[in-house]
């Protein structure tokens, strides 16, 4: 894959379709009840609206999910798949942090503004309407990026790339200038994705200039002029 690109996913499949492939299936269920979610809310997108958009009865979407909520916590683990298969897994083995942190934010823009990712719209749309053990696997799947954002962070720090940041402050405003990118962005805009990338990478990375190495200081006026001879 280049660098920059995700791999091409159908915008939308049939949820009726692909009957001899579950799990083809089930994915699609997935991807129509996250558009159907995104486009009226998680309290606003009623059992009914999901199957009808899935071309399903009630009991039949019921055969596939076993309620509203934890056909959520499905979509939002498949939503962090696709994020983890599409970003950080393409990132981890890049050696230098820098370029690391660069090429994740990057891939993570491209992720956020195609228009076919509902399922990670709705994890960042829909982060607090889950509760208890649900919301703990997907808040645990999500700090893992942030620890990967902290580190990597650290490490720029150390090698001498960035001047010195609180990892932590550093990794919550990479986040919060990405993760709001859905708020605001379309596709049919002034700014394209390419363009966004790069602006956004410019706003961070070129605050964190390398610190100046230090100045040599002259010899004591050459050693006192060698003590005054």
């Amino acid at each position: 894959m280049d660098k920059g690109q995700i791999s091409a996913r159908r915008p939308g499949r049939d949820a009726k379709t692909a009957p001899d492939d579950p799990k083809g299936r089930h994915g699609a269920i997935l991807e129509t009840a996250a558009r159907v979610i995104c486009e009226k809310g998680y309290e606003g997108a009623s059992i009914q609206d999901i199957a009808e958009a899935c071309g399903l009865t009630k009991a039949g979407l019921y055969h596939h999910i076993r309620s509203k909520e934890h056909l959520l916590l499905e979509i939002q683990n498949y939503g962090m798949d696709v994020f983890e298969e599409q970003v950080l897994n393409q990132v981890l083995t890049i050696a230098d942090p820098l370029e690391r942190l660069k090429t994740c934010m990057e891939k993570n823009i491209l992720l956020v503004t195609h228009g076919w990712s509902k399922e990670v719209t709705i994890i960042l749309h829909e982060h607090a309407t889950l509760t208890g053990d649900a919301r703990a696997q997907i808040n645990a799947r999500k700090k893992r990026y942030v620890r990967f954002l902290e580190n990597s962070f650290a490490e720029a720090v150390r090698d001498g790339q960035i001047r010195p940041v609180n990892p932590t402050v550093a990794a919550f405003a990479f986040l919060g200038m990405v993760l709001w990118i859905y708020k605001w962005f379309r596709p049919e805009g002034k700014i394209d994705a390419p363009t966004l990338v790069r602006d956004m990478q410019d706003l961070l990375f070129g605050s964190l200039p390398p610190p100046r190495p230090a100045k040599a200081r002259p010899a004591a006026r050459a050693s006192n002029k060698r003590k005054r001879k």
